[in-house]
């Protein structure tokens, strides 16, 4: 039943048998794709040549990043700000980034307004060519790529049209880039580490307009490996 000494178990000259260990595993790993997004608010008529705003740090219910009220899931999904929980491992392989512009009435901000006037294209103008996304490791920055270069990953983009009566209407945004950065290799980021992503602006960005605000989504679509104690 349990083989005769001397004689294999496995067939001859085929391969090595595997090792089987003695003892149960004490964790088995569970794999999924995920994506984290963090945003960041520029109210109207801000200043932000020369700026940097921190994403990634402010997570659901608190208020940061430019925002007045507590951050709902339309502009974070972070359960903890700025780190990767306990167990939990994350490998980003693609980015992106949402510009999106909005009207504040009693001091909710509602972001519906379409990029369709002068005022909104400028805006989106500005920060496409002027701002840039980095890598903050605490330590270490790595600068990752000018926001011209970083798609929107998806929505409604490039679509106006003036109706009969003058009336502009339709949404563009930054375009409809795929995921984009990382696929060949991507950025781990360990259980319990820290990380934040910098938005950076040059000298030469101009002030946000006077009559809307401006809010980016930066997004990272990766894997997961999450580790499950069984013993």
């Amino acid at each position: 039943m349990y083989g005769t000494p001397s004689i294999p178990m496995g067939p001859l000259g085929g391969d090595v048998i595997p090792q089987v260990p003695f003892e149960q595993p004490k964790n088995l790993f569970r794999y999924g794709e995920q994506s984290l997004w963090s945003s960041q608010r520029h109210a109207a008529s801000t200043a932000i040549a020369n700026g940097t705003f921190r994403l990634f740090t402010t997570p659901l219910g608190q208020v940061g990043q430019g925002f007045a009220t507590g951050l709902t899931i339309a502009e974070t999904s972070l359960k903890e700000g700025g780190r990767i929980p306990a167990g939990v491992a994350f490998d980003a392989y693609g980015l992106s980034c949402l510009v999106a512009t909005g009207l504040t009435a009693g001091g909710a901000l509602t972001i519906a307004t379409p990029v369709n006037t002068v005022e909104t294209i400028t805006d989106l103008v500005n920060v496409q060519n002027n701002g840039v996304l980095t890598w903050d490791f605490v330590q270490t920055q790595v600068d990752i790529a000018p926001l011209h270069l970083i798609g929107a990953g998806g929505g409604a983009f490039g679509a106006l049209s003036t109706t009969a009566n003058n009336t502009t209407v339709g949404q563009l945004n930054n375009g409809a880039g795929s995921i984009w950065m990382y696929r060949k290799h991507p950025i781990s980021l360990p259980g319990n580490s820290t990380f934040s992503i910098l938005l950076r602006y040059g000298a030469n960005a101009a002030a946000v307009g006077a009559t809307n605000d401006v809010v980016l989504k930066v997004a990272l679509f990766g894997f997961y490996k999450t580790a499950i104690e069984i013993g």
